[in-house]
């Protein structure tokens, strides 16, 4: 995660604007929790006055301990932009912001969030986005193809037992003038 990046020639792709209720884009998104594997945590994602909320409790029972949201599933062809530009706010705990070039996701790309509880734009290039499979780095993986973006979404985990609360106002592919 970074806030300087070399500049492109390409204008910004905006690909989630949580800022509008015409239609509230939040209620495409759906939550993938631990309880998949036997765990209870709990999340949800809520439109809100500012954007939409990531938000819930992570519990490392039952072998558990994580909470993920994931957006609807698109194809976009980032080729040319060189990373994503997500205006949010937090709550100081540690996210991973995960992206899927595949249908149905069998393999994550992720980088590390940990957003301030102040608004803030956070630039992430697809150069740090590392290839994951079930909680395990996949160093075997192809690396992030922009080209062929499906999904996005954010997880805590790493045994951050308790209540978590992840805003987010917009996601873009910026220019060198927007980021």
């Amino acid at each position: 995660m970074r806030r300087n990046h070399q500049p492109s020639t390409m204008p910004s792709t905006l690909l989630f604007d949580f800022t509008t209720s015409d239609p509230s884009p939040a209620s495409d998104w759906h939550p993938i929790n631990d309880d998949v594997m036997g765990g209870v945590s709990e999340s949800e994602f809520t439109a809100t006055d500012d954007g939409a909320a990531f938000t819930g409790t992570v519990s490392l029972e039952n072998g558990g301990g994580f909470a993920s949201v994931r957006g609807p599933e698109k194809e976009w062809d980032l080729t040319g932009h060189e990373g994503l530009t997500l205006r949010i706010r937090g709550d100081e705990q540690r996210y991973w912001l995960t992206t899927y070039t595949a249908p149905g996701g069998p393999i994550s790309y992720r980088a590390r969030l940990q957003p301030p509880k102040d608004w803030t734009s956070v630039h992430v290039p697809f150069a740090d986005l590392t290839p994951y499979r079930r909680g395990t780095k996949r160093p075997d993986a192809p690396p992030f193809d922009p080209s062929q973006l499906r999904t996005l979404g954010f997880l805590i985990a790493d045994k951050q037992d308790g209540p978590f609360r992840l805003e987010i106002a917009e996601i873009w592919a910026p220019d060198a003038s927007h980021s």
